[in-house]
């Protein structure tokens, strides 16, 4: 994942995959404040079709002001 800076991540699991099912997290978590960091597919040996996936989301912490003196 990008960025070193503070934040929390939150990840989903979602399966079935499907598109409706990505859609429906992607944008209920959006809707939430979360941006979209990336997907992990997972596979089943003999299987190209997706069995679930992992979808990682961020909420960047705001940036501290710095403090003068």
């Amino acid at each position: 994942m990008s960025g070193s800076g503070d934040g929390t991540y939150r990840v989903v699991e979602v399966s079935p995959v499907a598109e409706e099912t990505l859609e429906r997290a992607l944008n209920e978590r959006a809707a939430e404040g979360w941006g979209f960091e990336s997907v992990h597919f997972v596979t089943r040996e003999g299987s190209h079709r997706p069995a679930l996936a992992y979808l990682f989301f961020v909420r960047r912490a705001p940036a501290r002001k710095g403090r003068r003196t």
